[in-house]
Parts: C-alpha cells; sequence; structure tokens
C-alpha cells in the first residue's frame, strides 16, 4: 500500500496536539506529580466508598479540567502508546493463563478480530448515512470506538467471582483487539488522506503485522529470559523485566506496526516459561515492582482520560451541540447493539454449522455470552487514537475531527460510568456470582490437594539419605515441621479449617511478630545490638510480615493459599 502505516503514522506525530514542547521542566515535573496525587487519593476515596477507582479516576479528573487555575493538561498520545501502555500490556500477558488463552484462542479472536471490524464496518455505516460523513471518516471513527478496552473492565471484573472463562475470554480479546483496531485506524487515515488504497494490499499489511509482532514478542520473550537467568542478580533481572515491554512495543511500532500484539505475545512467553528462568528471589521483588508499576500507570491512564474533557468541550460551537448530542447517542447505540448481535451468533452458530464443535466443548448458558456483549468498555486506547487523528490532512483540516473526538469520548463515559458500574449487578442477576464461587471451591481443592502432594514428597525426600551434615535432630525437626503443615491443609481440605480460623490464626501471628519488634526495637535503644544486626533481624521479620499478611488476605477471600 503506498504511503503506508509509516508514513501516516509520521503524520499523526506531527499532528500539533501537546502542550508542553515550551513548557518548563519544573511545570512538567509538578504536573506529573500532580497527577499521580490525584491518583493516589482518589484511589483511597474508591476504596473508602466502595468504588471502582477507574470509575473515581474518570470523574475526578473530568471535574478538574474544568476547575479555575488547574493547568490544562492534553494528552499527547505517544506517551501513552509508547510509555503507559507497554507495562499493562505486558503484565496483563504475563498475568494471564497461557493454557487459558490457548483454550478459548477461537472465541477471543472471534471477538478481537472478527467484531472490532464488524463494529467498525456498522459504525461507518451508521455515520455515513444518519450523520452525513465521508465513508473514510466514517472507518475512523469505527476504528476509533470498535475496541472495548482492556483495562477497565478487567479492574472491575477481577472483583468479582465471575467464571474462569468469562474472564480469561474478556482478558484475552482486551489484550489483542486493540492491535486490530490501531491497524485499521492507520488503514483508515490513508483513506481519508486519499492515499491509493487496496484491500488486497491492506490485507496483506494486516498479516505481514500480525505474523511479524509475534514472532518478535516471542524471540525478545526468550532473549529477556536468557538475560535474566545470565544475569543471576535480582536487580539487574528487574531491570531486564522493565525494559522487556517496552523494546517489545517501540520496534514494532516504529515499523509501522502497533506493538500490541508483540508485548503481549512478549508476555505470555515469560508466563508459560518464567518458572524455568526466573529465580525465586527476582519473582517474590517482581510481585511488588509491577503492582506499583501497574497501580501508577492504570490510575494515571483514568486520570488523564477524565482531564481531556476540557479539550472535548473546547473543539465545539454553540451550533454544534444538536449534532453531536444526536452523534453520540447514536455510535454509543451502535457499538452496544452490535456486540449483542455480534456475541450471540458468534457462540452458538460454530457449533450448529461444525460437527465436531459440540463434542470438543458445549455449548455455554446463555448468560456467558450476555456477559460478554454486555462488557464493551471503551477507555484510553479508543481515546489515544482520536487524539491522533491529525489536525491537517495536505494542508486542509482533517474532516469532522471535533465531532470525532467528542463522539469517542462521550462513549467512553457512557460505558465507563453505565456499563461499567452496573456490571457487578448484572453479574449477581445472571448468577454467574455462584458459578464463579463454585469454581473457586473446585480451584481451592485442587490447590490443597497440589500442596498435600508437595509435602508428601517433602517427607519421602526427608526418609531418604539426608544430604550434607544434616544431624538426626535437624531432620526430625523437619519432619515434625511439615507433618504439621500436611494436617492443617488435610484439614482445610476436608472443610474442618475455616477461612475465619486461618485469618484468626494470622492475626494472632502479626501480633507476635510485632512482639518481637517492639523487643528489637528495645535492644537497639539501649546499644544492645549492632545496626547490621538489627536490619537483618528485621528484614526477616518483615518477610515472615508479608507472609503472614498474605495469608490473612487470602483466607479472607476464600482461596487455599491462606495456609501460607
Amino acid at each position: 500500500m503506498p504511503g503506508s502505516a509509516g508514513n501516516i503514522k509520521a503524520m499523526i506525530i506531527s499532528a500539533p496536539i501537546s502542550e508542553f514542547v515550551e513548557t518548563p521542566l519544573l511545570s512538567v515535573l509538578s504536573i506529573g506529580f500532580g497527577v499521580i496525587t490525584v491518583t493516589a487519593v482518589a484511589t483511597l476515596a474508591a476504596q473508602r466508598l466502595r468504588i471502582a477507582a477507574s470509575l473515581v479516576l474518570v470523574f475526578v479528573g473530568a471535574v478538574l479540567a474544568f476547575v479555575p487555575g488547574v493547568p490544562k493538561i492534553t494528552l499527547d498520545p505517544e506517551i501513552v502508546l509508547l510509555i503507559l501502555l507497554p507495562p499493562l500490556l505486558y503484565t496483563s500477558g504475563v498475568g494471564m493463563s497461557w493454557r487459558g488463552f490457548r483454550k478459548y484462542l477461537q472465541p477471543i479472536m472471534m471477538l478481537a478480530i472478527g467484531c472490532v471490524i464488524f463494529t467498525a464496518a456498522l459504525v461507518a455505516a451508521a455515520g455515513h448515512w444518519l450523520l452525513g460523513l465521508s465513508w473514510p471518516v466514517g472507518f475512523v471513527l469505527g476504528a476509533i470506538v470498535s475496541p472495548p478496552d482492556a483495562v477497565a473492565p478487567m479492574a472491575i471484573a477481577r472483583r468479582l467471582a465471575i467464571p474462569k472463562a468469562l474472564l480469561v475470554i474478556l482478558e484475552g480479546e482486551g489484550l489483542v483487539n486493540d492491535a486490530t483496531a490501531l491497524i485499521l485506524f492507520s488503514f483508515s487515515l490513508a483513506a481519508v488522506a486519499e492515499v491509493r488504497f487496496s484491500i488486497v494490499a491492506a490485507l496483506g499489511t494486516f498479516v505481514a503485522i500480525v505474523a511479524g509482532e509475534l514472532a518478535w514478542g516471542v524471540a525478545l520473550g526468550w532473549a529477556s529470559l536468557v538475560l535474566r537467568r545470565y544475569a543471576k542478580n535480582p536487580e539487574v533481572e528487574m531491570v531486564f523485566a522493565l525494559l522487556t515491554p517496552y523494546a517489545a512495543f517501540w520496534v514494532p511500532h516504529a515499523l509501522g506496526g502497533s506493538g500490541v500484539l508483540a508485548t503481549v505475545a512478549a508476555g505470555l512467553y515469560v508466563s508459560w516459561n518464567g518458572p524455568r528462568y526466573i529465580a525465586p528471589a527476582t519473582r517474590l521483588q517482581g510481585f511488588f515492582v509491577w503492582g506499583l508499576v501497574t497501580h501508577i500507570v492504570e490510575g494515571v491512564v483514568f486520570a488523564l482520560t477524565g482531564l481531556q474533557a476540557h479539550i472535548i468541550a473546547a473543539g465545539l460551537d454553540d451550533e454544534g451541540w444538536r449534532r453531536l448530542v444526536y452523534a453520540s447517542v447514536l455510535t454509543t447505540a451502535v457499538v452496544t447493539i452490535v456486540r449483542f448481535v455480534w456475541v450471540f451468533p458468534a457462540t452458538y452458530l460454530p457449533r450448529l454449522l461444525l460437527s465436531r464443535a459440540p463434542q470438543r466443548s458445549p455449548a455455554p448458558p446463555w448468560q456467558y455470552p450476555f456477559l460478554i456483549g454486555f462488557t464493551g468498555v471503551r477507555g484510553v486506547v479508543s481515546l489515544v487514537a482520536a487524539l491522533s487523528i491529525p489536525v491537517f490532512i495536505d494542508e486542509l483540516p482533517f474532516p469532522d475531527r471535533s465531532l470525532v473526538l467528542c463522539v469517542t469520548f462521550f462513549v467512553i463515559i457512557v460505558s465507563l460510568f453505565g456499563q461499567g458500574t452496573l456490571l457487578p449487578s448484572l453479574i449477581g442477576w445472571l448468577g454467574l456470582a455462584q458459578i464463579g464461587a463454585a469454581e473457586n471451591a473446585d480451584a481451592k481443592h485442587t490447590e490443597l490437594a497440589a500442596r498435600i502432594s508437595g509435602i508428601d514428597s517433602v517427607l519421602a525426600r526427608l526418609e531418604q539419605e539426608p544430604a550434607g551434615h544434616a544431624s538426626a535432630l535437624i531432620i526430625a525437626e523437619l519432619r515434625v515441621r511439615h507433618e504439621n503443615r500436611r494436617r492443617r491443609y488435610v484439614a482445610a481440605f476436608e472443610g474442618a479449617l475455616t477461612g475465619e480460623e486461618i485469618a484468626a490464626e494470622a492475626a494472632l501471628e502479626l501480633e507476635l511478630v510485632n512482639t518481637e519488634r517492639s523487643n528489637l526495637a528495645a535492644l537497639y535503644a539501649n546499644a544492645a545490638i549492632s545496626d547490621e544486626a538489627r536490619r537483618r533481624i528485621e528484614r526477616e521479620l518483615d518477610l515472615e510480615d508479608a507472609l503472614v499478611r498474605h495469608a490473612a488476605q487470602s483466607a479472607a477471600s476464600g482461596m487455599p493459599d491462606a495456609l501460607g
């Protein structure tokens, strides 16, 4: 395709949408400090109000956007694409089950590719016939609003007990559909720019991008694990880990691809092969580091989404409001209805048309596709794509750019607050919470059985010739310790040990740890212990404290690792 995606990307990047070019560094740092502070405070408020943090952050950002004296922060799409999005995609890929992704690959691809293209086409048709948009601009709008967000619905759904299959499908769709939408978006921009367009060439480019990104992501995931294994240093390994999503995203992005598939592929590869390469000490640090990175980035993304409200309002004149409202309501209705129209046939038709399909997997109850159809919350990728629309093409204003921006923001807000708020109630009404709870109970028994099996292997090893210079006393103490652990797991497996009892035990253990910590502080205050010894003992107490708190949290959620 002449005038390839790389040229279109250059045109996008050149769009004058960043207000920070001439801003002093101290002002930029102050704004960043303020945004992160707002993120932390709003998240605490969401916890107290028992509301999804994403909803509170978007609301607070939208309110602040119109407060006098608050800097008007215009989101630079390249900042989101190149800095904020890669770690979110990578951590989602690492945290996802490769077995689950492979098992549900067909429905994931049906949603991430088929539904995105279907939605973009119908939005383009509605925009052309009912709003008077040209076909290319209609497809630009369709490509922008077609992909459901990978962050917002999962941030809500993970707090709820829903069937694992639905979580895997929704998360898998969110990880892949962005690539489809961004590639379709670049093709649509080329059509608006009247670059010679060929369906055959576009399809070939799409296949080449997908194949290239998958190959690059897998290769980079393998290389990062090899480097981390060679390093044998937790700090250096974490540096390689933090660099991996950016290397996976930036290279294909610079070559004209999206970078999304490569980052997801790298994360999935690390998830599947990580246990063979990553040392325990690195994994412990990784839980904290990636948890902190994800928390900050997700919060900043939602806050910045709300802060863009001033751009949307500034792009309209009084005569545009009626058309804007009509276009926004129409587009929101189309993307909502089209998802249901796609999901139900895509779920049941293959089982009717293909004789082997029912044997491979029975048809799910109607509640499953209904929830998937409902969970179509749009988010930051749609906003980034809308903001990436160039102001001028060939020295002419981009047609209906303000309308596309406003409609996109409206769709995001309505879907986030409408569907996002109703999602918990809908899950309860559909009876999916009970199914999810039953699955959790089965998973608990399976995990407890695995723990018991692991302890049995340890006890069997202790019966063999002891390694090194371990004395009979040490072996006996270890045997008693692991036999006690086994008794507790068996009691939990048989239902004799409840989550409340485990939580009470954890609370007592925390009290004992604090007692030992107070004694250590008194010894140090009386100069009875050196700084080095104090730090070593403190670290051991901190690790034990973290282990006990993890057990208590797991017990509260009913998960089997509450047994520590």
